[in-house]
C-alpha cells in the first residue's frame, strides 16, 4: 500500500552548530570498521563565513577515483576550496579528487579544505558518502543481542530458487503464506517510535496462530541509516537492533521474515506523487541512488548469514507514472540513472541486486514490477541479472488495481510464474470483506504461488485495509477470510 493512515509529521531535528574550531568525530560501532570515515572540521568561523576541512579515509577496496558528497542543512554555500574539485548544487556539496590525489588505496586518507558562507546557524553535515557508500557507520553495527523467545513454531527454512519455485535445503517447495506488519516504514520518520503497536512475543505468536509462515516487514532507509532528519532514538543502531529483534521473533515462531524497502529519499512532485518532501516520508516512484544502495548493502550485511531472511528490494515502483512510454519506464526500473520525469538520480533494480550481492549475501531477492508492483507484463524481459540465481518476482494486488482479474493474472502473471518464483507481497481489498481476496488466494493456490495479506495493523479496514482489530489476532471481517484460509491450508 502507498499510504499508512497517519498524517506525515516531518522530523525537524538538526545537527548541533559548530562554533570556533570544532570537529565532528567519527562514530562507529565498537570493534567495527566502517567502509569509510570522514572527519569534518570547522577550523575558523566569523560573522558571515567559515573555513572547513574534511579528512576522508577509505577502508574498503582501493579506489581509482574518489568523490565525497554531503548536504549542508543551514544554507551554507561553498565559495572556494583546495586539494579537491569542489562544487555545490542546492544543499549538496561534492568534493572530487584531483588528478594528483584521485587514487585512494585501502586504508589511505586524503584531506581537503574549503571556504563557505553561513547565516543564522552553521550545523555540521550529518551524512557523508564516498562514491555512494555511507561513511562513519558500520554495515552491521554491533548491538546487544536481542532477547529472543524460545521457538514455538519450528525454524524457518533457508530458502533458495530452483527453477520457478522457492525451495528449502532439501529441494522441497516452500510457499510464503502470511501477512505484512506495517509500522517500521513510517513511525520512525514521523517521530512516533519504531513500530505501530506491539511486536512482543505474544503479538508475533498471534500471527503464527493464524498458521502464517511469513511476515513482511516494511522499512525506511533514512531510519536504518540514521540520517539527520530522524530522531536519534528511532534511527541508526537503535532502529537496526529493533528490526533484528523483530526478525528473530518472527523466525522463533517458525516464520520467514521478508525485509522490504518501503519509504525512501528523493523529491518527486510529478504525476501521482505521494508527497513533495525530499525525505523518506511517502512512497516514491523509484529507489534513490544516493541512499538505497547503501541501505541494501547494510541490510544484506546484517542478514547475510541468515538464509531464512528474504529481501524485497522496493515496495511499489511507479516510474510509469512519470515516463511517457513503457520502454522508458521499464528501462528506468532496471537500470536507474536519469529517468524521465524523476528529478533525483534513480537506483535501478540491477543496482540494488548488485549492492546485495557485493556483500556476499545469497538470500532470495524479490523485485516488484511497475504500476505499484501490479504490472509484471515485461518483468521477464527486463529482469535484473542475479549472479546468485536467487531472484523472484514480487506482485501486489488490490480490488482497485488495474490487473485484478483472473483473465489478467492468466495473461500476465502465469508467464512470469512459469519462469521465476512469484510472490504476491501484498494482497487486500478496501471493502471490509474478503470476497476479492478469496478469489486471489484461490488463483494463487491453484498455481502453487505465495501471498501475504496487507496488513496486521489495527486500522480502519476500509482505509488500511486492516486484517485485525486487536493485536491478539482478533480478525476484522476482511481478515477473517485470510485467517480461515491459512488455517484450512495448515490445520
Amino acid at each position: 500500500m502507498r499510504h499508512p493512515p497517519r498524517s506525515v509529521l516531518l522530523a525537524a531535528t538538526g545537527a548541533v552548530a559548530l562554533v570556533g574550531s570544532a570537529v565532528v568525530p567519527v562514530v562507529a560501532a565498537q570493534g567495527a570498521t566502517p567502509a569509510c570515515t570522514v572527519e569534518y572540521t570547522v577550523t575558523g568561523q566569523w560573522d558571515s563565513g567559515f573555513q572547513g576541512s574534511v579528512k576522508v579515509t577509505n577502508n574498503q577496496a582501493a579506489l581509482s577515483g574518489w568523490k565525497l558528497t554531503f548536504d549542508f542543512a543551514g544554507g551554507q554555500k561553498v565559495s572556494q576550496g583546495w586539494n579537491a574539485k569542489w562544487s555545490q548544487s542546492g544543499a549538496t556539496v561534492t568534493a572530487a579528487g584531483e588528478d594528483w590525489n584521485g587514487a585512494l588505496g585501502t586504508g589511505a586518507s586524503v584531506s581537503a579544505g574549503f571556504l563557505a558562507s553561513w547565516s543564522g546557524n552553521n550545523p555540521a553535515p550529518a551524512v557523508f558518502q564516498l562514491n555512494g557508500t555511507t561513511c562513519n557507520v558500520d554495515s552491521e553495527p554491533t548491538t546487544p543481542p536481542p532477547t529472543t523467545p524460545p521457538p514455538s513454531g519450528g525454524t524457518p527454512p533457508a530458502l533458495r530458487v530452483l527453477g520457478n519455485k522457492l525451495v528449502d535445503a532439501d529441494g522441497t517447495t516452500r510457499r510464503l503464506l502470511g501477512v505484512n506488519r506495517s509500522g517500521g516504514e513510517f513511525m520512525c520518520v514521523q517521530g512516533y517510535g519504531i513500530w505501530d503497536g506491539p511486536v512482543d512475543d505474544a503479538a508475533i505468536k498471534a500471527i503464527a496462530d493464524w498458521k502464517a509462515n511469513a511476515v513482511r516487514i516494511p522499512l525506511n532507509e533514512e531510519c536504518w541509516l540514521g540520517l539527520s532528519n530522524v530522531k536519534p532514538e528511532y534511527g541508526g543502531a537503535t532502529y537496526i537492533a529493533a528490526v533484528k529483534e523483530l526478525a528473530a521473533r518472527v523466525e522463533a515462531h517458525g516464520m520467514t521474515p521478508v525485509l522490504e524497502l518501503h519509504w525512501s529519499y528523493g523529491e518527486y512532485t510529478g504525476n501521482s506523487a505521494g508527497c513533495s518532501d525530499v525525505h523518506a516520508t511517502c512512497q516514491k516512484p523509484m529507489p534513490d541512488m544516493r541512499y538505497s544502495p547503501s541501505f541494501w548493502s547494510s541490510v544484506a550485511s546484517t542478514f547475510k548469514d541468515d538464509k531464512a531472511a528474504v529481501f524485497d528490494l522496493f515496495n511499489e515502483p511507479y516510474p510509469d507514472r512519470a515516463a511517457s512510454s513503457a520502454t522508458d519506464a521499464w528501462t528506468c526500473w532496471r537500470d536507474g540513472g536519469t529517468c524521465p520525469g524523476i528529478s533525483y538520480e534513480v537506483a535501478g533494480m540491477q543496482d540494488l541486486v548488485d549492492s546485495v550481492r557485493a556483500t556476499g549475501a545469497k538470500n532470495v531477492i524479490m523485485a516488484g514490477g511497475l504500476a505499484y508492483s501490479n504490472d509484471l507484463g515485461q518483468w521477464t524481459a527486463y529482469q535484473p541479472t542475479d549472479p546468485a540465481g536467487n531472484l523472484a518476482a514480487a506482485y501486489h494486488v488490490y480490488n482497485f488495481n488495474s490487473c485484478a482479474s483472473e483473465s489478467c493474472w492468466n495473461s500476465t502473471l502465469a508467464p512470469v510464474a512459469a519462469h521465476v518464483p512469484l510472490v504476491a507481497g501484498e494482497i487486500g481489498e478496501n471493502t471490509c470483506s474478503h470476497g476479492f481476496t478469496d478469489r486471489v488466494v484461490k488463483w494463487f493456490d491453484d498455481h502453487d504461488l505465495s501471498y501475504l495479506g496487507w496488513t496486521w495493523n489495527t486500522w480502519d479496514c476500509s482505509s488500511g485495509p486492516s486484517l485485525v482489530s486487536a493485536y491478539d489476532g482478533t480478525p476484522t471481517a476482511y481478515g477473517a477470510g485470510l485467517r480461515d484460509h491459512l488455517r484450512a491450508l495448515n490445520p
